[in-house]
């Protein structure tokens, strides 16, 4: 069955993601995160002593929403992944390549944000990467004007 759209729409786009895992007890919870999608992996930032990261150790079976909403544009996609997710020791260049994607060229980075909040030489820095087992996708784009005359960046969205 063919996607109402292509994920890597979606994944290219500096989007907030929500990563979903679970409590040692098997409490659901949802965490806001920045991510970059690479080498067919889906990378989160984390830190060795972070809540996701401790709540993956214990249980990998995450799952990944991504919104990408503008109402008066009319675009609605929902894009979801689901699968084991590791963490894995901080790549510099990877990261770096993550705040690009949010925060613009390296020169014009907010000084405190990096020195206090994403330093790129944290001992304790992680990344969560997530090869997702499955990828589901939903557009409705066209709940403002109907199928015809939707749009997203210029391209005619296909109903489902």
């Amino acid at each position: 069955m063919p996607r109402p759209f292509d994920p890597a729409e979606v994944l290219a786009r500096p989007l907030m993601a929500f990563l979903g895992s679970a409590t040692d007890d098997g409490a659901p919870r949802i965490a806001p995160v920045w991510f970059l999608w690479e080498d067919g992996a889906l990378w989160m930032p984390g830190t060795a002593g972070g809540s996701s990261v401790a709540r993956i150790a214990h249980d990998p079976r995450v799952s990944v929403e991504i919104v990408d909403y503008d109402n008066p544009g009319g675009v609605l996609r929902h894009l979801g992944l689901r699968g084991r997710a590791s963490v894995e020791p901080m790549e510099t260049d990877r990261f770096a390549r993550l705040l690009a994607r949010y925060l613009g060229e390296e020169d014009s980075w907010n000084p405190w944000f990096i020195d206090r909040i994403a330093r790129l030489d944290d001992p304790a820095g992680r990344l969560i990467r997530l090869d997702p087992d499955s990828i589901f996708t939903n557009d409705v784009s066209y709940f403002r004007t109907g199928p015809v005359l939707a749009t997203h960046a210029g391209y005619p969205v296909t109903p489902a």
